[in-house]
């Protein structure tokens, strides 16, 4: 028997127009979902809809489904247009046409606004005045809003826009009625305005405010509500924004200008100071300082030299840098951050999805609702507008928009938040899970420590040559060594002298497992493994050093101990106060390494952390994880290697250093993407802002229905008034979730150890 053959499942974005509400959401999504093997998700505050489907499903299909559901639908911009970029031609040609449509619809209905709120103003024939401004803004200004109500039914479904049409028509209708037929249109006739629905007294009243203010209200409110949506992705366009357009490439002593789309891996080119570099790569001639916040979040510029990596979009601060590229395109740091920003934006929170299922049903009841309360009143023998004037309130004040709006729009401006703070954020889920985790799994080489070997101490003899003078003469030595060990001594000793350059060595020995001798300055140096015969101050700190795992040498100048060098793979700056903030935050932290016993519990010792599980294979690290989840905790893992990445896909959030390897990377939720453990406390206080903020706006956009609406049914909410409210309502929602734009991690004082 043959296996049967598995489905390939692609990806496609579109992005859909025509959507107003969380109903319009629901809608799309379930007119895809009817698509064999298809599942998809739709963005409100974006606009973009994810879909997965088989292979044997095109994209054209799906834009057809989109567009029979109601609504437009394109497929994604070609590759050279970077998501989140600058708008296209026909977006601004909208954008420019609702502003002018906003513009007409103010121009003409606050002189109708105006008459109709103040008695004293209303002279003769006043109200014919008023009907002759409001027609054009009940048709002509609505007009987008009865097309699409159209739409809607021709598809047996309602939307928000429904209810906008309904609410203007049936205003604009009962006033033309009460012109016309109900004594309304008499000359010398007033009309007291009040919040609150009156009774007639004889006269039917017009309703003419509602019926512009409506619109007005609804089209402000929206177009208000654009801006502050595009404010929420300034992040992800600046990020798309961060790229090169040309590079001078190097090739054969010349140098040409070509657009970076032509850069190939293996090019040299030239990086002057203050551009940007064009592309991930590592430099090959010059030094100099790279600013790196724009990209990963890290404040102080980072030096450069021969063999560093750089990474495209930093600047660079100072001298001249020839770079040989490693990556481009979608292949590079900043490509991937982008993509995993915009990927992180188009998830949705499991609350979210509760919102989307309630708004998919929530207009079809408002206009049950509206019917009732016109039958109710009718029935009861109330005034037949004050009937009207009830049910209209109740279609305009119903508005699912800021259920819609209530987590994209929080999300787009978290994520793009946590980006410029150097934490990239998978998706809704991966918030969720950070908000809730009480445990994390810490790795100790290259995550709590540098992950290369470094100096640690120097201890010197008293009366001795002192500090810098055995650095100099130990680093000249050890400059014809290629072991770790020595590299490490030779990088420490230039940071600590770096105004005087290392003397050169002569009559240089190296002896394996003992260390290195040569001639320095016409005086004999000797790097070498310490033995029993040590200076009592150099024999205190060996001692020391035995403790802390880490690797002595002795440094011998003529025979004569001068220095003990302590050398190992030190913690990072800042481990401490971020296994500090953890903790705060009511997370334990649990260290499990690879590593020796000694080596591990040092560090444990040193940033203060009790669980230590040390020589864990990959499969003991994943195994622990399980043993920890088993025991009710939510666990992360914070990791850098593939060694790591077992643990990070078993976890309850994996977590993965910017600066480790791929497969850790792909199998976490969360990057670090500056390499800095402290990253961590932002990430997980940025993920319960977020998720409190959502919850916000959730509770705001119910409450607001939940009061409105009934308010509404009694008679007790004028239609203009709702209409406002409604507006206010999404623009609120907009308003808190853009406060995360300006969101600040809090540093802890003086935190070190």
């Amino acid at each position: 028997m043959s296996a049967e053959p598995v489905a390939v499942v692609v990806t496609t974005d579109l992005t859909v127009g025509g959507m107003t509400c969380a109903a319009c959401v629901n809608r799309v999504e379930k007119k895809l979902a009817k698509l064999d093997g298809v599942t998809a998700t739709v963005n409100l505050a974006t606009g973009r809809a994810r879909v997965s489907h088989p292979a044997h499903v095109p994209p054209e299909e799906l834009v057809a489904t989109v567009e029979k559901a109601g609504y437009t639908a394109t497929l994604p911009t070609p590759p050279e247009q970077p998501e989140g970029g600058d708008e296209d031609e026909p977006e601004s040609v909208d954008a420019r046409q609702e502003r002018e449509r906003l513009t007409v619809t103010a121009l003409l209905a606050v002189p109708v606004l105006v008459l109709s709120m103040v008695p004293a103003w209303q002279f003769r024939n006043w109200q014919w005045l008023c009907f002759v401004l409001a027609a054009p803004v009940a048709v002509w200004s609505s007009w987008p809003f009865h097309v699409r109500a159209l739409r809607g039914l021709r598809h047996s479904t309602a939307t928000m826009d429904t209810l906008v049409s309904l609410g203007v028509l049936a205003s604009f209708s009962w006033s033309a009625y009460a012109l016309f037929l109900g004594g309304a249109g008499e000359p010398g006739m007033r009309m007291p305005f009040s919040l609150l629905p009156s009774a007639s007294e004889g006269t039917a009243h017009i309703y003419l405010e509602a019926a512009v203010g409506v619109p007005l209200f609804v089209l402000a409110g929206r177009f208000l509500e654009a801006r502050a949506r595009h404010g929420t992705g300034a992040a992800l366009r600046s990020l798309a924004q961060l790229g090169a357009k040309e590079v001078s490439v190097r090739e054969g002593g010349t140098e040409r200008l070509v657009p970076v789309e032509q850069l190939r891996t293996g090019h040299v080119f030239v990086v002057r100071p203050g551009e940007r570099v064009a592309t991930d790569g590592e430099v090959t001639e010059g030094s100099s300082a790279v600013d790196l916040s724009l990209v990963t979040g890290e404040s102080e510029p980072v030096e450069v030299g021969p063999g560093s990596a750089v990474v495209g979009g930093a600047v660079n601060a100072g001298g001249l840098l020839l770079v040989r590229a490693t990556a481009v395109g979608v292949d590079t740091q900043l490509a991937r951050i982008t993509q995993l920003v915009t990927d992180a934006q188009a998830g949705k929170a499991r609350a979210q999805r509760l919102a989307d299922a309630v708004a998919g049903v929530f207009v079809p009841v408002v206009l049950a609702l509206a019917v009732t309360v016109l039958g109710f009143w009718l029935g009861a023998g109330a005034d037949p507008q004050a009937a009207v004037t009830a049910c209209v309130a109740v279609l305009v004040v119903a508005c699912p928009c800021a259920l819609g709006l209530a987590t994209p729009t929080a999300l787009m401006a978290a994520t793009g938040r946590g980006a410029q703070l150097g934490v990239l954020v998978g998706g809704p889920q991966a918030l969720e899970s950070l908000q809730h985790i009480d445990t994390v799994v810490l790795d100790k080489t290259g995550t709590l420590t540098s992950g290369h070997m470094s100096v640690a101490r120097v201890t010197v003899v008293p009366g001795g040559l002192g500090r810098e003078a055995v650095l100099r003469l130990a680093g000249a030595v050890e400059q014809g060594s290629e072991h770790p060990l020595g590299r490490a001594i030779v990088s420490y000793a230039q940071r600590v002298v770096p105004e005087r350059p290392l003397p050169d060595v002569g009559e240089f020995g190296a002896e394996a497992g003992r260390g290195v001798r040569g001639r320095v300055e016409g005086r004999l140096v000797e790097v070498l493994a310490p033995d029993d015969e040590l200076p009592p101050a150099l024999a205190d700190a060996l001692s020391v050093a035995e403790a802390a795992a880490y690797t002595p040498v002795v440094v011998l100048v003529d025979g004569v101990p001068e220095a003990l060098i302590e050398i190992g793979d030190v913690v990072r700056p800042g481990s401490y106060r971020a296994v500090d903030r953890l903790r705060r935050l009511g997370v334990r932290p649990v260290l499990a390494t690879g590593d020796r016993e000694a080596p591990a519990r040092a560090v444990a010792s040193a940033l203060g952390i009790e669980e230590v599980h040390a020589r864990c294979t990959p499969e003991e690290k994943a195994a622990l994880v399980r043993e920890l989840r088993e025991e009710g905790l939510r666990v992360a893992v914070v990791g850098d290697g593939v060694n790591d990445a077992a643990a990070l896909a078993g976890a309850d959030l994996g977590i993965a250093m910017g600066s480790g390897t791929d497969a850790a990377i792909g199998a976490a939720d969360v990057t670090l993407v500056r390499g800095d453990i402290e990253a961590l406390g932002d990430a997980v206080r940025l993920a319960r802002r977020t998720l409190g903020t959502i919850r916000v706006n959730l509770l705001w956009a119910f409450g607001y229905n939940a009061v409105t609406v009934p308010l509404a049914m009694v008679g007790l909410l004028n239609p203009m008034v709702a209409a406002a409210a409604m507006s206010v309502s999404s623009l609120l929602v907009v308003g808190n979730s853009l406060r995360l734009r300006a969101w600040q991690p809090t540093r802890t004082r003086s935190l070190t150890r």
